[in-house]
């Protein structure tokens, strides 16, 4: 077995800051207006149909990531708020800003998460872990673009088997990651192949069947956690011992993506080749509450969606390049905007500001017309950032993301 040297990261404790900063109302009754925008840079001579998979906003709210089709994450850091200012991304073809960190992996990604923890101004908490296909979990350093650590997982062969989706535990002590009927949970200290195994799948008629594809923890700390699975369902589990407590059936197409309400009383669930996100009350879990619709019936797709940080609205994108807006308090529809003239893949609010940020691109088949019956790759990707007006300031000024 090889030795590695035990990672430090920062007590959770160590992170919270008090503050008396209120969340801002946002308005949905006002079309946002589109900041920044970037496209250029992922364009190169080597892969020009390169488009974009996904986009997340790191915790402490300074910067996005994404992940692209040339299997390269890049970093993207908010400008200064005294230089920052509104523009008109519509105007120029010109990406807004270059990333500030470009880090490249050598497969297809197929998750990635941030610390929960994560604070730009502590380089000991400013990490993300990844997970690729034919490689183990990546812990990167997103203070300087190394890779800091591994964490490998076996199979009965004694060969590296891959994680489908990955997640950091609320105390952001341990990397929960999924894979085929299974879950294994590494200590985040101690990287290397030490790691507990949980199957999920008991037999043919108990238990969850099929890959491990969506993690998402309770934010209310009732040690419960959801694993979406390929097999179109989703599991509610103890943390502590990975108990089973039901399992919920409803989506038409394989989970992609979970995530609980602020409230934790509520999780939502979508998945590929289903146009619709379900609401389950995790408390009386029986029927769905209520569906949300987004087109995403025709692509096997990873479509991410986010729920914005006062927990009242739910923004969704789909392969119509708009992104909707819902009311979760009433399953309602409020508002809708072209965000790309692509599949918005994923969409992400900031954490504490005015700001979301949505990203697009589809692979595309194309037949030549010269009769070759190769195909060739055609994809668009988009990056932008938009306005949304809240309904006060509280001294910030308002921007939206739009990737």
């Amino acid at each position: 077995m090889e030795a590695e040297e035990e990672l430090q990261v920062a007590s959770p404790i160590q992170n919270c800051v008090s503050t008396d900063y209120s969340l801002p109302r946002l308005r949905f009754d006002v079309p946002p207006h589109r900041t920044y925008h970037f496209r250029n840079q992922f364009i190169t001579p080597s892969n020009p149909n390169n488009f974009l998979k996904a986009v997340k906003w790191s915790p402490d709210g300074s910067c996005f990531l994404t992940t692209s089709d040339d299997n390269t994450l890049r970093i993207f850091t908010l400008p200064d708020s005294e230089t920052a200012t509104l523009l008109d991304a519509s105007q120029s073809d010109d990406d807004s800003f270059a990333a500030s960190l470009v880090m490249s992996e050598g497969e297809p990604i197929h998750d990635f998460c941030w610390y929960p923890y994560m604070s730009a101004s502590d380089p000991v908490t400013n990490v993300f872990a990844t997970t690729t296909r034919d490689h183990p979990i990546h812990l990167w350093d997103a203070t300087s673009g190394q890779l800091r650590c591994t964490y490998r997982a076996y199979d009965n062969m004694d060969e590296i088997t891959t994680a489908f989706s990955v997640a950091f535990n609320p105390a952001g002590t341990k990397i929960f990651a999924g894979y085929n009927k299974c879950i294994r949970m590494f200590d985040l200290h101690r990287p290397g192949r030490d790691f507990e195994l949980y199957s999920t799948a008991k037999d043919k008629k108990e238990g969850q069947t099929g890959i491990i594809s969506a993690i998402a923890f309770s934010p209310s700390h009732t040690g419960m956690l959801a694993l979406g699975s390929y097999s179109q369902t989703t599991g509610i589990y103890r943390e502590d011992n990975m108990e089973l407590l039901y399992v919920l059936h409803g989506q038409e197409g394989g989970i992609t993506h979970v995530q609980f309400s602020r409230d934790g009383n509520y999780l939502y669930t979508g998945g590929r080749k289903d146009p619709y996100i379900l609401c389950w009350d995790v408390r009386k879990a029986v029927d769905c509450v209520f569906k949300l619709y987004r087109s995403s019936e025709s692509t096997n797709q990873r479509i991410l969606f986010d729920i914005d940080p006062s927990g009242q609205h739910l923004g969704t994108g789909g392969q119509d390049g708009l992104v909707h807006i819902y009311n979760l308090q009433t399953g309602q529809w409020v508002s809708g905007f072209q965000a790309a003239l692509d599949t918005v893949n994923g969409f992400s609010f900031h954490p504490f500001l005015p700001h979301a940020v949505s990203s697009s691109g589809h692979r595309r088949f194309v037949i030549p017309d010269d009769g070759n019956e190769d195909l060739s790759l055609s994809g668009i990707l988009i990056l932008t950032l938009f306005f949304l007006p809240p309904l006060f300031l509280l001294f910030l000024t308002p921007f939206w993301f739009n990737i």
